[in-house]
């Protein structure tokens, strides 16, 4: 049975739907990460996914006639992410933000789809995210597998400072949510090779807010997450994220 969600800042004019379970399909996980990354007319059998399965994911996600697919992650202090599956008759859209329901508004990482928006995580916040203890999590629901949270929430990775390890890791979560071992790497390297190298962001706190902030021109980032919520609210998410702060600002 599907149990619908309601996300009072969020647009009222949509059904939005629980959709937790996919992530038992290893098609699902393959959709997600080349709908929003990668191309999704890469034939899916090389990556051990029936064509079939993976075909009939991608028209499930992008479907304007069904409720909109949500999946959350939920992180320490009562924060959770919502990654939506935004279909509208003329466009699609995967939305990313983080909402805490002592805030009265969300907090826009980026969207990925017809109006591209990011990035909106460091690798620093990523892995933090992924293997969040979840203490106080909204509501109980959510991904709670490291490695799921990780891919649900890679597409919106953007960080000049990755670690070397970045792609073992990112390859070690495919293949763990499904994607054929022998091919995990190889979809690693491309997912993460579709950024440019150069021109990947600096992370960095502006001013007095501890949020790490992003220059990237298109990110929403760019100010504080959930920018206009309280200082204390500020420290803890600062905190919950694990944000790498450098006192000084941003570096170029």
């Amino acid at each position: 049975m599907s149990i619908g969600i309601h996300v009072p800042e969020y647009m009222e004019d949509c059904e939005l739907v629980a959709s937790e379970s996919l992530a038992s399909d290893p098609a699902f996980w393959l959709a997600h990460v080349l709908l929003t990354m990668g191309d999704p007319g890469e034939p899916a059998e090389p990556y051990g996914v029936d064509a079939s399965a993976y075909d009939e994911m991608v028209d499930r996600l992008g479907d304007p006639e069904q409720p909109w697919p949500v999946l959350r992650v939920r992180f320490d202090g009562g924060h959770t992410v919502h990654a939506v599956y935004a279909n509208w008759e003329d466009q699609n859209n995967v939305e990313f933000f983080v909402r805490h329901p002592a805030w009265g508004r969300l907090g826009h990482l980026g969207q990925c789809g017809a109006d591209e928006a990011g990035p909106g995580l460091s690798w620093t916040e990523l892995r933090t995210l992924a293997t969040s203890t979840q203490q106080g999590g909204e509501g109980g629901e959510g991904l709670t597998d490291p490695s799921e949270r990780l891919l649900l929430l890679l597409p919106m990775l953007g960080d000049a400072d990755m670690p070397g390890e970045a792609y073992d890791t990112v390859a070690r979560a495919l293949s763990h949510c499904g994607i054929r071992a022998e091919a995990a790497g190889g979809l690693a390297a491309m997912l993460l090779g579709e950024q440019d190298l150069a021109g990947r962001p600096r992370w960095a706190s502006a001013g007095d807010n501890p949020i790490a902030v992003c220059p990237s021109p298109y990110s929403p980032r760019r100010v504080p997450l959930a920018l206009g919520i309280t200082p204390a609210q500020s420290r803890a998410l600062a905190a919950a994220l694990g944000s790498r702060v450098h006192p000084h600002g941003a570096a170029g």
